[in-house]
């Protein structure tokens, strides 16, 4: 079911591609007020493939949201049969490492509290 509803989508997705491709843009008319249109030679007629365009683009994006989310659906299934396999879960904990005394500075002798610079207040 996932391999035809995956398939069902890419073949959706290519098509809206290529539809969203065939649509004229909106400066496309005011060519066609100046004669340069030739709307009479056009596959769909003077009138345009807009409305035949636009139709079949939102039909196939509304089937293109719709194989979305039955994939949505069938991985969020397949994600809580993984949970449910009875796995242990294991927890991490972080420990830091040992520091060996040599590794600390450390002063050669004791510092007094005069020499110790007070904050101003």
């Amino acid at each position: 079911m996932e391999v035809i509803l995956l398939s069902l989508h890419v073949l959706f997705a290519v098509a809206i591609i290529a539809l969203v491709l065939l649509q004229q843009g909106k400066g496309a008319d005011a060519g066609a007020a100046f004669g340069g249109g030739g709307a009479s030679q056009t596959v769909f007629g003077s009138q345009g493939s807009g409305n035949f365009l636009t139709k079949s683009t939102s039909m196939l994006a509304a089937l293109f949201f719709a194989t979305s989310l039955g994939l949505a659906m069938i991985a969020k299934q397949q994600a809580s049969a993984v949970d449910q396999v009875g796995l242990p879960k294991i927890s991490v904990e972080e420990v830091a490492p040992a520091v060996e005394d040599a590794e600390l500075p450390a002063l050669d002798e004791a510092v007094s509290e005069d020499e110790v610079p007070q904050v101003a207040e």
